[in-house]
């Protein structure tokens, strides 16, 4: 029986992964996810300080659990599962919450919901080659980032401030890169799986 492969580790340098789950950044991690039905209670109900105030916890939670976890060799794939999705869950949330208030179209959602089927679907036909994942491009963390980012601004665009009048154009902007570079991503993704799968046929033969 074929060993399965971790290619988003097999050209970097050795990080040992631990099977712990109780670790402090686990535990963070853990909070986050917690915190995603109360989020979008709270941004459905009309209470965006309350709403802003958890995605900011939670922003800053998440930077601290991956800071703490290389810090101190907690890295573990509990982590690694719980970190991205939360990261994921908050921004659905946020996309249904601000589409539900029709800050943002439907359609914006349909675009990011079909990129993540397409994530999906490539981590399946991996999966089923016996590959444990693949490595995180600089790029879709930059999505992430522009996307995480992009949604609070739009939110606070919904005043009648001139901060609002600001934060409503560059929340726009955010999104925009968020969701092109989200398809770029998943573009990248798609291109290092044809070339994995081309890889293994050529080993098997």
């Amino acid at each position: 029986m074929e060993e399965p492969v971790d290619l988003a580790h097999s050209q970097r340098p050795v990080v040992v992964v631990s099977d712990r789950v109780f670790t402090l950044p686990n535990i963070l991690s853990m909070l986050r996810l917690v915190g995603v039905p109360l989020f979008l209670w709270l941004i459905l109900s009309g209470h965006d300080g309350w709403a802003l105030t958890v995605l900011a916890l939670s922003g800053i939670s998440d930077y601290l659990d991956g800071k703490i976890a290389r810090r101190f060799g907690l890295i573990s794939r509990v982590g690694q599962l719980l970190d991205p999705l939360a990261d994921r869950l908050y921004i659905l949330s946020t996309l249904l919450g601000l589409a539900w208030r029709e800050i943002i179209p439907w359609w914006l959602v349909v675009v990011l919901l079909a990129r993540e089927v397409f994530g999906t679907v490539l981590l399946l036909i991996v999966r089923r080659q016996g590959v444990i994942g693949l490595p995180v491009h600089f790029v879709g963390k930059a999505a992430t980032f522009n996307l995480l980012y992009a949604f609070p601004l739009l939110l606070l665009g919904e005043g009648s401030s001139a901060f609002a009048a600001v934060a409503r154009p560059v929340g726009w902007a955010f999104a925009w890169w968020g969701v092109a570079l989200y398809w770029v991503a998943g573009i990248m993704y798609a291109v290092q799986v044809r070339d994995l799968l081309r890889s293994l046929r050529q080993a098997r033969a």
